[in-house]
């Protein structure tokens, strides 16, 4: 049989250096919730559809991010890296690897199908070239019907953002749970993704039996922390994945 060679792993590596990518610019550039972060500097998130629209309009970028919609660019990143480390620890267990990939497809095409950002968004663009108060009217009362079905920014992401969280939160803890049987990653990583899942998952967990006095902290804490940990995983897996795309060892067959 003859030997496989490096050049035979060209497109795996490719996938590699995509995923390499994807996973550090979602931990430095497009992190997960950052309006969460915006409001340490500039307040909590406008709870009103008239208080969207206003921060739309007098700084929009504030605005976007506040409606968490870089949230999408960040899922559609750890999309990628999922991907990628589904061809890195497919040998280790396929079948872990593959289910923990696949949730995370879906939980991010359920994130996405289910956002209220681009309907908020565009109902502001419209309210700013209302004619008649009827019209800015009419569409105050859309955009905050809107609002009762998932607030951007307040926390609560509506059940479909709800549904997502759990879903990447369970394939983060599949594929680290694969992390730790592997040579590929160190046992560091693993359990740090860990880690990250199970705060996002106490955090969901508590939800319904929290007193509203308690929801910020509660918040704070395990999202927050989950958070901070997912931003150092994500670094973790982006550089081992540029590893593995630039250096290949090839043994067997088998990426060490």
């Amino acid at each position: 049989m003859t030997k496989p060679s490096t050049t035979d792993y060209a497109p795996q590596r490719r996938l590699y250096q995509v995923g390499a990518v994807a996973a550090l610019i979602a931990a430095v550039v497009f992190r997960r919730n950052m309006g969460a972060e915006m409001t340490m500097f500039f307040g909590a998130a406008p709870n009103t559809a008239a208080g969207w629209f206003t921060l739309l309009q007098t700084n929009s970028l504030l605005g976007i991010i506040s409606l968490n919609f870089f949230d999408i660019i960040d899922y559609t990143l750890v999309g990628i890296m999922f991907v990628a480390l589904y061809a890195a620890l497919r040998r280790t267990n396929k079948l872990y690897a593959g289910i923990a990939a696949s949730l995370s497809m879906v939980g991010i095409l359920v994130y996405v199908v289910s956002d209220t950002s681009f309907t908020i968004a565009s109902l502001s663009s419209q309210y700013a070239s209302a004619l008649t108060a009827e019209q800015k009217s009419a569409l105050l009362m859309s955009a905050q019907a809107v609002l009762t079905k998932g607030a951007p920014g307040a926390g609560y992401q509506g059940v479909g953002g709800l549904i997502s969280l759990v879903l990447i939160a369970a394939a983060g803890l599949l594929i680290s749970s694969v992390m730790l049987r592997s040579k590929i990653f160190n046992r560091t990583t693993g359990y740090i993704g860990i880690l990250a899942g199970v705060l996002d998952l106490a955090y969901l967990s508590a939800l319904k039996f929290l007193p509203a006095s308690s929801f910020d902290l509660w918040s704070s804490v395990f999202l927050g922390g989950a958070g901070l940990l997912l931003m150092i995983w994500h670094l973790l897996i982006g550089m081992k994945l540029y590893q593995l795309g630039r250096i290949p060892h090839v043994k067997g067959g088998v990426i060490q």
